[in-house]
C-alpha cells in the first residue's frame, strides 16, 4: 500500500506518538501509522474538498484517525500532537506551513519532513528556528531519490549515525546531487556577479564535500 518514500517517513516516527499527517492525500501513511502501532492517534488533514472526501472514505473504519479539512497546520491546536509529518510537498510550501502555525509547531517534539524539492529551504528554516536535525534517510520512488529529514526540539547525542549514512542509495544520491550542483555552478559562472555571490561559495563548498565522499 505504501511506497518506499512513505515507508521511510513512517520508520522515523517515534512509537506511540500522536501524529499530524499534513496533506494526507489518500491516507496511506495515516492508516499504516495506526496499524503498525507507530501512532496512538493521527489527525490527517487535506486542504481541498475533493481530496478530503477521498481521504475520509479511505480511513473510514480505521479507529484512531481523524480527518480534518483545512490549510496545513491551522486546523490543529497547540499540544494536540507530538509529531508533525509533512511529505510530498515542495520545500518552500513546507516552510510556509510551518511558519503559518508557530504555536502548533512549537508544541510538537518531532518534525518529519519529506520535501519533493528545495530541501535546503527546509534545513535553513529548521536551523533558524532552533530545531535540531536528529536523523535523515533517503528513499527512491519512481527512479527519484528523496530526502527525509527528522528534527527534534532537543539535542541528541552528536555521535548518532543518520540512516542516510548507511543507505544503499547514498552513493547514487550524492552522484545525482553533485551533477546537479556542478550544472548550477557552471551557469552561475557565466555571470561575474553570480560568481562573487555567497550562494556560489556555499554551493562550491557542497560540491567539494560531495567529491570527498567515497
Amino acid at each position: 500500500m505504501i511506497d518506499s518514500r512513505i515507508k521511510a517517513v513512517l520508520n522515523l516516527v517515534r512509537s506511540g506518538s500522536r501524529v499530524a499527517d499534513i496533506g494526507a492525500d489518500h491516507g496511506y501513511l495515516s492508516i499504516e501509522l495506526i496499524r503498525s502501532g507507530r501512532a496512538s492517534k493521527v489527525i490527517a488533514t487535506e486542504k481541498n474538498g475533493g481530496p478530503f472526501e477521498a481521504l475520509s472514505k479511505n480511513i473510514s473504519g480505521v479507529e484512531g484517525i481523524e480527518a480534518r479539512l483545512g490549510d496545513g497546520l491551522q486546523v490543529l491546536s497547540a499540544g494536540e500532537v507530538d509529531t508533525i509529518c509533512i511529505a510530498g510537498m515542495g520545500g518552500a510550501l513546507i516552510k510556509k506551513i510551518l511558519e503559518d502555525a508557530p504555536e502548533v509547531v512549537q508544541s510538537a517534539r518531532q518534525l518529519i519532513l519529506q520535501p519533493m524539492n528545495g530541501a535546503d529551504k527546509v534545513r535553513e528554516w529548521l536551523n533558524q528556528n532552533s530545531w535540531i536535525i536528529v536523523d535523515e534517510d533517503l528513499a527512491e520512488s519512481a527512479g527519484i531519490i528523496y530526502e527525509i529529514i527528522c528534527a527534534g526540539n532537543v539535542t541528541l547525542s552528536q555521535t548518532k549515525i543518520f540512516k542516510r549514512e548507511s543507505s544503499p542509495l547514498r552513493e547514487k544520491f550524492s552522484a545525482q546531487r553533485l551533477e546537479k550542483l556542478q550544472h548550477v555552478l557552471s551557469e552561475m559562472s557565466k555571470s561575474d556577479t553570480a560568481r562573487a555571490s555567497e550562494k556560489f561559495s556555499v554551493l562550491q563548498a557542497e560540491v567539494d564535500a560531495l567529491k570527498k565522499i567515497p
